[in-house]
């Protein structure tokens, strides 16, 4: 009886804490996020009339809906009796559902003044604006409005005293004039609906799940990580498949909603953003160039790099000229790695061809969606892989937290929001660099057999698996061929091979001369051959283009300047550089509470404008500076790591500043030195959160306080890093901003954070 008692809590701890945290998910959704509608029970409903009384910047459409014709008048007014401090905006499907718009307006068909109107208007209106709210002198912030997403549709009369009772309010349409937007009519006093959203409640999920599974109680912490085990293998294997789940469903998606991505406007540039598609295309024609159309004003042009040149071209209605590709001896070519196309894009045209004559395109979605699947699970093995040589009694936890913060800090949430062909170089060296590693690293692993075929040893250095170095290899000089920046990489060869390149140019026995030069050459060929494999053609196919081994065409794109000229200043190296690192966030008071900060240097290059630098974006990073601490370092060293971090950190500043001097500031490429600083931050996250220990130290019978400290710490870093990485997806203003490109998802996320 005593026992069945005391073994009750253990036993059914978990159960008790999931029903403790669904009943206080569930009481946050039903009355602190619906708290609108609570509030708004006693709203009369009672309107002056179906239809608003309109500014004179507004006209009324035979649809129904509303068109800007001038925006300093572009408003409606309604009447608000304080019983309710909600209006809602109705489009014109529910307010026209059961009648015709021309019967209730008393439009006629032939009517004049309302054909006069819709000259220079869009066909098809808006269903995502922006609306401001004013009553009383008192005026709300412009918010977005979706009609996509009921909740977004109901907006709060700015000042509370003045919602209490009876006044005028106007709704402000914020669009430039001869915007279609589909409003039909705003409605005051109304009782805004309960609504359940499981996207919120997922969300409030996973982030208790995340804070059971990491604060410093928890049983991970406890748990020793064993790559042996099969149940831990079952759950790496599972975390695995629900992101293979989402890489497949986005294939799907962008299979399926597979449209045409070239577009050309008169007197401007060709936008086609299936370079790779063409590519593949070339290569299976045999040809090195693209076969696209050149205009022959453009081959005959006495500098077609410059800017102001092809504008005269353009005013004089030449095209196609396609922006952003290389342009060289009168052909069009990608300065983009050629591999992706020939492993991914090429192959895909050719099995499709089976099924649609000439084949498909592959859309570049699926190619980064497929690629990053591969980054995310060679990156977690190359993590979990890292900490068992760091510290081989390290806990789950701490595997878990620094796989999470690897993948934050690579900046790979970029990647999968921006899945176009500018992502595609980026995620396929992100896959090779993690696969090379992770195989290097499994060449300096000690073998029980050393005398096995594959097995060879220099000396009296640890033996290598020639296998494992071959195909590292391999992986990394294939970033040649996709991101060549990436092929700096191979330059970590020196710290993890250290003790065999010592050991070859180390004086030996005449004895041991024959042994040792025979492994030499084993292991030489090992890691050189493979990379000559891959890199060989590649030089010959960009000397076929361009005529060097090493052109892969970025001086000749068609792009903002003469890039045959362009260097970035010097002047700007050191604004840029704290720009990428150090560029504080932006908080505003709306959802997605950051914004875009600006990025302006002293001389023009390319600068876009962004969030926060690499240590704002992923707070987490900032344990790089822990490495000064000798501790933490003595720690580090014994594993025969130490070496590899100081290695990487000043690999990470070159490749930075290969990225100002040739590409100015842009976000995408924080990934191209993001990674290896992310890889430090694990390491020395592992050296600081130590062994598999509980927080209490059992021989003292006391709570370990700096063993807590510092999981704490370590909890609400990843937490943070977490949390902005989200947000950040949907800033205003960014590259493909959501609001813009897919108004309803943004407005379904912002309805989460409405608690008024």
């Amino acid at each position: 009886m005593n026992t069945s008692s005391a073994s009750f809590p253990a036993r059914h701890k978990t159960a008790i804490f999931a029903l403790l945290a669904a009943a206080i998910i569930l009481l946050l959704e039903c009355f602190a996020f619906n708290a609108q509608f609570w509030n708004t029970l006693g709203a009369s409903r009672d309107s002056v009339s179906a239809l608003n009384t309109l500014g004179p910047g507004l006209s009324r459409q035979k649809d129904g809906t509303l068109v800007v014709t001038d925006p300093t008048s572009a408003f409606l007014t309604t009447q608000s009796d304080g019983s309710s401090p909600y209006l809602r905006v109705d489009p014109a499907e529910s307010t026209f559902r059961f009648t015709s718009p021309s019967q209730v307006l008393g439009f006629s068909d032939t009517s004049q003044n309302v054909e006069n109107r819709l000259k220079g208007t869009s066909k098809s209106p808006l269903t995502a604006y922006h609306i401001r709210v004013d009553a009383a002198r008192h005026a709300s912030r412009i918010r977005s409005v979706s009609n996509a997403v009921p909740n977004s549709r109901y907006l709060r009369i700015p000042s509370t005293n003045i919602a209490a009772q009876p006044s005028t309010v106007k709704i402000w349409v914020e669009e430039p004039a001869g915007t279609h937007v589909d409003i039909a009519a705003v409605h005051a006093n109304v009782r805004v609906p309960f609504h359940a959203s499981w996207g919120r409640m997922a969300a409030m999920a996973i982030i208790v799940a995340l804070l059971a599974l990491w604060m410093p109680s928890s049983k991970l912490w406890r748990m020793r990580l064993d790559t042996a085990s099969i149940r831990q293998r079952c759950v790496f294997a599972g975390f695995m498949l629900v992101v293979g789940a989402f890489a497949a469903l986005s294939i799907a998606q962008s299979i399926w909603s597979a449209s045409s991505s070239a577009f050309h406007e008169p007197g401007n540039y060709t936008y086609d953003f299936n370079q790779y598609g063409h590519m593949a295309d070339s290569l299976l024609h045999g040809q090195a160039s693209m076969n696209l159309p050149v205009p022959k004003a453009l081959e005959t042009a006495q500098n077609p790099y410059d800017p102001q040149a092809r504008e005269t071209l353009l005013n004089q209605g030449v095209t196609p000229i396609y922006w952003d590709y290389s342009f060289y001896k009168g052909h069009w070519y990608s300065y983009f790695g050629v591999l992706p196309a020939l492993l991914i894009f090429a192959p895909y045209r050719l099995a499709t061809s089976l099924f649609v004559p000439g084949g498909s395109m592959l859309p570049s979605g699926v190619a980064v969606a497929l690629l990053l699947f591969v980054f995310v699970l060679f990156g977690s093995l190359l993590v979990i892989r890292l900490l068992k040589l760091l510290n081989p009694k390290t806990s789950l936890a701490a595997v878990s937290m620094a796989i999470t913060l690897f993948l934050l800090g690579s900046q790979v949430g970029y990647l999968a929001f921006r899945m176009n062909f500018y992502s595609v170089p980026f995620a396929a060296s992100l896959a090779l660099s993690a696969i090379g590693l992770w195989f290097w690293l499994g060449a300096t692993e000690n073998r029980s057999k050393p005398s096995r075929r594959h097995v060879v040893g220099i000396g009296d250095t640890p033996p290598l698996s020639w296998p494992h170095l071959a195909a590292g290899s391999l992986c990394l000089a294939a970033n040649f061929g996709c991101r060549p920046t990436f092929i700096l990489v191979t330059l970590l060869a020196f710290p993890i091979f250290w003790p065999q390149i010592h050991a070859i140019f180390s004086k030996s026995q005449d004895t041991e001369k024959p042994a040792k030069h025979k492994a030499v050459i084993r292991v030489l060929t090992a890691a050189l051959l493979p990379a000559l494999i891959v890199i060989l053609p590649l030089c010959l196919y960009n000397t076929i283009r361009f005529g060097s081994p090493v052109d892969f065409g970025e001086r000749y794109q068609i792009t903002v300047a003469d890039m045959t000229h362009y260097r970035n200043s010097l002047a700007n190296v050191l604004r840029t550089l704290g720009y990428y690192l150090f560029l504080p966030l932006r908080f505003t008071h709306e959802f997605p509470f950051l914004s875009i900060n600006p990025t302006p240097v002293t001389s023009w290059s390319y600068a876009e404008p962004l969030v926060g630098g690499l240590f704002a974006l992923c707070p987490a990073l900032i344990l790089i500076v822990l490495l000064l601490i000798p501790g933490v370092r003595r720690r580090i060293r014994r594993s025969g790591l130490l070496r590899l971090l100081l290695t990487a950190l000043p690999l990470a500043l070159l490749l930075l500043l290969v990225d100002i001097v040739k590409g100015g500031i842009g976000w995408r490429y924080m990934v191209d030195f993001g990674w290896l600083v992310a890889l430090v931050a694990v390491e020395v996250a592992g050296a600081i959160l130590g062994d598999a220990q509980p927080c209490r130290d059992v021989s003292e019978g006391r709570i370990n306080w700096d063993r807590v400290t510092i999981r704490l710490i370590m909890l609400l870093l990843v937490m943070l890093s977490i949390a902005v990485t989200f947000l950040t997806i949907f800033v205003p203003g960014r590259e493909d901003a959501l609001s813009r490109t897919n108004p309803a998802m943004f407005q379904s996320v912002a309805s989460w954070f409405i608690v008024q």
